[in-house]
C-alpha cells in the first residue's frame, strides 16, 4: 500500500510520499511514488502514485516519453497552456494504461487500477492541486477542500482536519504532514519511511526543495515520539468520565 498527501497553502504547495510497496510481509520492498518535472521560469509539476506498481511506472514512463515528442494531437505535461490541460494529459494517460493492461492481463476491476495527485504551476496561472481516478476523470483542490490524500488515508487524516490552516509556514506544513504519517505508520505496516518532500513556492516556476527523510531520521523520530507524550498528556488533561446517578 501506500500513503500520499499533496497541501494547498497560501505560499505554495506541499507533497509527501512514502515509499514502501508489499504483496505480503515477505515480498516489501522501496519505490519512488513521488516525481517532479520543470521547466525553469514556466513550470514546475509534481506527481505522486497509489495503486498497482506497473500500472504507476508504466504512466510516468509515458508521460516522460511523451514529453519529449514534439507536440502532437494533444499537448504533453511540458507544452500544455494549464495545469488544466496537464491533469487532462495526466488523466487520459492513466485510463489508456489501466484498459491496455485490463485487456492483456487478469480479468478483476481494481488489478490494475491507480490514482494520482498532481500538483504545480504554469506561468500565467495560480498553483494548483488534483485528484486524479483510475477512470481518469479528476477533482481539484480548493481552500474549502485544501488537500488530497491517495493509498492508507484514514489514519493520517484526523490531525489535518484539525490542525491544517493555509497561513501556515513550510517548516509548520512539514510538520503537521509528519505527524499524519507517523499515526499512519504506527496503525499499518504497509506504509514506512523513507518519505519523499517536495516543497514548491508559489510562482517560483521551478522545482523547489526536494529531499528524502531517511529511515531513523533524528527529526522524525523526535515527532512521533513527541506527539505520542503530547497524546497521552492530552488524555490525561481531559476530565474524567461520571456514571450517571440512575445507572444500573
Amino acid at each position: 500500500m501506500t500513503y500520499c498527501v499533496g497541501l494547498m497553502l497560501n505560499r505554495g504547495l506541499v507533497f509527501i510520499s512514502d515509499t514502501r510497496t508489499n504483496s505480503g510481509v515477505d515480498n516489501i520492498s522501496t519505490f519512488r511514488k513521488m516525481f517532479t518535472w520543470e521547466v525553469p521560469g514556466d513550470r514546475s509539476i509534481t506527481l505522486m502514485t497509489a495503486g498497482n506498481l506497473a500500472t504507476t511506472q508504466s504512466v510516468v514512463s509515458l508521460l516522460e516519453e511523451r514529453s519529449k515528442e514534439p507536440a502532437a494531437r494533444q499537448p504533453g505535461i511540458l507544452e500544455a497552456k494549464s495545469m488544466f490541460q496537464v491533469a487532462t494529459f495526466v488523466g487520459n494517460t492513466l485510463k489508456e494504461v489501466i484498459a491496455t493492461h485490463a485487456e492483456a492481463g487478469q480479468r478483476a476491476d481494481a488489478a490494475f487500477n491507480a490514482t494520482i495527485i498532481l500538483g504545480g504551476q504554469v506561468a500565467g496561472g495560480e498553483p494548483r492541486l488534483f485528484l486524479i481516478y483510475p477512470e481518469g476523470n479528476f477533482i481539484e483542490a480548493s481552500f474549502d477542500t485544501p488537500y488530497f490524500q491517495i493509498g492508507e488515508t484514514k489514519y493520517g487524516r484526523p490531525i489535518l482536519v484539525r490542525a491544517y490552516n493555509p497561513e501556515m509556514t513550510f517548516e509548520e506544513a512539514i510538520k503537521l504532514l509528519l505527524v499524519s504519517f507517523d499515526s499512519t505508520i504506527k496503525a499499518n505496516l504497509s506504509v514506512s519511511l523513507p518519505l519523499d518532500v517536495h516543497v514548491y513556492e508559489r510562482d517560483s516556476l521551478r522545482t523547489g526543495q526536494l529531499f528524502r527523510i531517511q529511515q531513523n531520521d533524528p527529526y522524525f523520530e523526535e515527532i512521533s515520539n513527541g506527539w505520542g507524550i503530547a497524546l497521552r498528556d492530552a488524555f490525561g488533561q481531559l476530565p474524567d468520565f461520571s456514571f450517571p446517578d440512575d445507572a444500573e
